[in-house]
């Protein structure tokens, strides 16, 4: 029998690798970007074309590589950082794979430039699809600099998986803030399409999260210290009062690295149990260090999932900082049986001597003496009023009858008419119902051949889908107009996500003045949509677009009709009266596609007669 086992050719290989480590373009924005922090740089700015597909470039001013270290930067298994195996326990470093620029390299085309600081000339490499095409020396300034063009040109097949440039590009900036946010003291600029997204001077941590999500998260932000043997903590939480829906300000950093763990967040959660409502999500921005020898980050090929060696210690000590900070800074309710602040004696009082109070008698006072005297006043008026002139007081009292009985001769009285209400009360006509609701979560209705079951919250999707479908397609959305123009504050992408889908939000009833930089003012909404849950709605309808667009052929209108009807639907626990379960009953089954939900869920079922039967058999 013929042996089948063989050796793959070094390009193949070369792909299969590049699988692991290049997903999509924000994998080689990741892989770059740690390498430029690795080679010391200050400043180090990245440029995107067409959400990374077209072009990604990583600028540095590093300290840049010899000729031979250029060359062996692309061969697999070369790296600068690890030597023994042991080493992988004691990284101080990003990127050590070893294998990134040649996966990168097999799968684009790469042009590599750099230069030391004391050399007067650097090299310039250029590969394509793992093959060498020039190697020569050019002038450049000191660092390095990398350019990866038309990502995935020989692997037609993973290029069609890709996403939308809006998504693609949701998955770059995402990355950016992730290396931004842990390196506080590098200027990072980002670049997309020739304009000027993002530009994070060197700062403070604090001021490092405003710059990234815009001025008014400053105001949002609670730090967070604490330092013991196992774990030190520092950063900042979010207050309770912006706790979001969806799961967007959340980021750990174990040792500058950007982790993605649900156990530690579950211990963010439990310490702001009472705080938020239950679905709620805070935000918090929180850097871990801890001994490289208690952690294993070798288990993800993206190395954003970490094994603790202690992971309950930790869970203790986070919870118990976060619920220390909300309580230190009056976030959080505390009990204190020492001290109360109320009776603390004021800063201008503290230092005075104290004077006993003086208490002076009037000894001549006679409160009897005033009252005697009033009532003789009152006695004496009251004799001069009623024996003085009594016959007086009838003249003209008849004259004042007569004209007050022709006066009223002729008034005539307006009756209100009878208007019938919409829905007859009670009293007026016996209202027999047909609808019944079930656990406030389902409406039951008979029909000829037995029992018809719907779920409230599906069916109300369903019928304001539909509603809004029609108003976006005809242009013809009834706004209400708000007397005072509403402002919310967003980041500067959520701010990018809402401007394309400004006409369609204007069809359905939304009225803008503006949308800047990092605010919009709404001065009028969509008829039932209360100005209270204006922010919910918007912060659902960003997270709906940036998690669940599949492809670039994507409707726009049908997922924006989605996400406001999924916002605007009664929800499950809610009480109806007869008359609105009756016209979300009329309402379904007037609708195109009364059985299934926008999400392609069952929004009622049937129960027969016959089925019922047999339950009693």
């Amino acid at each position: 029998m013929a042996d089948i086992i063989q050796l793959l050719p070094d390009h193949v290989a070369n792909q299969i690798a590049a699988g692991e480590v290049v997903q999509r373009p924000a994998s080689v924005v990741k892989e770059l970007l740690e390498n430029a922090i690795d080679a010391g740089a200050t400043t180090i700015k990245l440029i995107v074309k067409d959400a990374g597909k077209t072009l990604i470039q990583v600028i540095d001013n590093g300290k840049g590589m010899s000729t031979t270290d250029a060359r062996l930067s692309f061969e697999r298994h070369a790296t600068s950082k690890i030597r023994t195996a042991d080493d992988l326990f004691q990284l101080h470093t990003k990127g050590f794979r070893g294998e990134a620029l040649a996966s990168i390299a097999a799968i684009a085309h790469v042009e590599l430039k750099t230069k030391q600081e004391q050399d007067e000339v650097g090299t310039s490499i250029t590969i394509e699809g793992s093959e060498v095409i020039s190697q020569e020396v050019v002038v450049t300034p000191s660092g390095t600099s990398i350019s990866v063009k038309n990502l995935f040109f020989n692997i037609p097949a993973r290029r069609n998986f890709l996403k939308s440039n809006t998504v693609e590009l949701r998955h770059v900036i995402d990355e950016f803030h992730r290396v931004a946010l842990a390196h506080p003291s590098i200027h990072f600029l980002l670049y997309n399409n020739g304009s000027d997204t993002f530009n994070l001077p060197v700062s403070n941590y604090r001021q490092r999260i405003v710059n990234v999500f815009g001025n008014k998260t400053n105001e949002k932000l609670v730090p967070v210290e604490e330092e013991t043997d196992v774990l030190k903590i520092s950063g900042f939480i979010g207050k309770p009062e912006f706790a979001k829906k969806t799961r967007g300000e959340q980021y750990f950093f174990v040792n500058d690295r950007f982790i993605k763990s649900a156990y530690l967040n579950h211990a963010i959660l439990s310490a702001f149990e009472g705080l938020i409502k239950t679905g709620m999500h805070p935000s918090y921005f929180l850097n871990l260090k801890v001994d490289p020898q208690s952690i294993d980050i070798n288990i993800h090929p993206t190395k954003t999932e970490i094994k603790f060696d202690d992971e309950h210690t930790l869970y203790a000590i986070l919870r118990s900082s976060v619920k220390h900070s909300l309580g230190q800074f009056n976030i959080a309710p505390v009990l204190d049986f020492e001290r109360d602040s109320n009776l603390d004696t004021p800063y201008n009082y503290s230092k005075s001597t104290i004077e006993p109070p003086k208490i002076e008698v009037d000894r001549n006072f006679n409160p009897f003496q005033e009252q005697k005297q009033s009532n003789r006043q009152l006695t004496s008026s009251f004799k001069k009023q009623s024996t003085g002139h009594w016959d007086g007081l009838y003249v003209g009292l008849e004259s004042r009858e007569m004209a007050t009985d022709n006066n009223f001769t002729n008034v005539e009285f307006e009756t209100e008419k009878s208007e019938s209400s919409l829905f007859e009360n009670d009293d007026q006509k016996e209202h027999i119902s047909t609808t019944y609701q079930l656990h406030n979560k389902y409406i039951i209705s008979t029909i000829k051949s037995g029992m018809l079951v719907i779920d409230q919250y599906r069916a109300h999707q369903r019928i304001l889908y539909e509603d809004f479908l029609q108003n976006i397609t005809v242009k013809q959305g009834v706004s209400q107009q708000l007397l005072f123009a509403l402002q919310l504050h967003f980041s500067v992408q959520e701010i990018e996500i809402i401007k394309p889908l400004r006409d369609d939000l204007e069809h359905m009833g939304f009225m803008f003045s503006s949308i800047e930089n990092e605010s919009i003012e709404i001065t009028g909404l969509p008829l039932g949509v209360p100005e209270s849950e204006v922010s919910i709605i918007l912060e659902q309808l960003i997270s709906d677009v940036q998690n669940e667009v599949p492809d670039a052929n994507f409707s726009t209108t049908d997922l924006l009709a989605k996400s406001m009807s999924k916002s605007l639907a009664i929800k499950t626990g809610q009480t109806l009266k007869k008359d609105e379960q009756e016209h979300i009953v009329n309402k379904l089954f007037a609708c195109k596609e009364p059985n299934v939900s926008p999400t392609n869920r069952l929004t009622f079922i049937t129960v027969g007669v016959d089925e019922l039967d047999k339950k009693f058999i």
